[in-house]
């Protein structure tokens, strides 16, 4: 009879149960499984690297992330969402201000650490293609979630048509900045982010190009300074 064997990249370990978790180093555990991802990619990296980063025992993570694989996801998932609240989500009183209220600053320097960190994801995900699902909700679906909750209250409030096809409108930006990460092997940034508003998402709805649609960089900039401060 044949033997099952486990893909050498995937580490694993039998969870032993009746122990008590304790989540309050997660963050930690999570911040230096990124930051070890971003520097050996996945297949490079080990538990073992992620625990000495984080001065955590090998034990812990495993009782909290039976496999790599996991603690990937979990790590991007919190990365990727981790200051994002569903529950409090901006209202400025139009779609395009709350929109644009959802980007948050990063540096360079982030930027660069996020396309390692994503390329490992997929570099997962072509190792255990059964994590997709899983991936899928845990990274790509809060983003969607609150994409789609901000396109419905612009129904409500009766700016947009309920006739707007949400359902694929809240997938438009997630699906072009995997686009532009992936393959194009740039960056997201704000402007990139604003550019999608204005001239995909806004057109789209029926509410025309953006005011900073054909802007300069400049004039771009001080339109989003003015919608924040709302």
């Amino acid at each position: 009879m044949a033997t099952t064997q486990l893909d050498p990249a995937e580490e694993t370990e039998p969870v032993k149960l009746g122990r008590r978790r304790d989540h309050t180093r997660d963050p930690d555990i999570l911040a230096a499984a990124v930051d070890v991802l971003a520097e050996c990619g996945y297949e490079g990296m080990t538990i073992d690297m992620v625990a000495a980063r984080a001065k955590a025992g090998k034990a812990t993570l495993y009782r909290r992330w039976p496999s790599k694989g996991e603690l990937v996801i979990d790590a991007v998932a919190c990365m990727k969402n981790g200051d994002l609240n569903l529950s409090q989500l901006p209202d400025t009183g139009t779609l395009r201000g709350d929109l644009i209220a959802m980007i948050k600053p990063h540096s360079i320097e982030d930027g660069e650490k996020k396309l390692r960190v994503i390329a490992g994801l997929m570099s997962l995900l072509a190792h255990s293609p059964e994590l997709a699902e899983t991936a899928r909700v845990s990274v790509v679906e809060p983003r969607v979630t609150a994409q789609r909750f901000l396109l419905r209250r612009a129904v409500e409030r009766g700016e947009i048509s309920s006739r707007c096809d949400i359902d694929n409108l809240s997938t438009v930006t997630t699906a072009m900045a995997s686009m532009r990460i992936l393959f194009e092997r740039k960056t997201i940034d704000r402007e990139f982010l604003i550019s999608l508003i204005d001239g995909v998402i806004l057109p789209a709805v029926g509410l025309g190009a953006g005011p900073a649609a054909g802007a300069d960089p400049e004039s771009r900039a001080a339109g989003d300074t003015a919608v924040t401060a709302r």
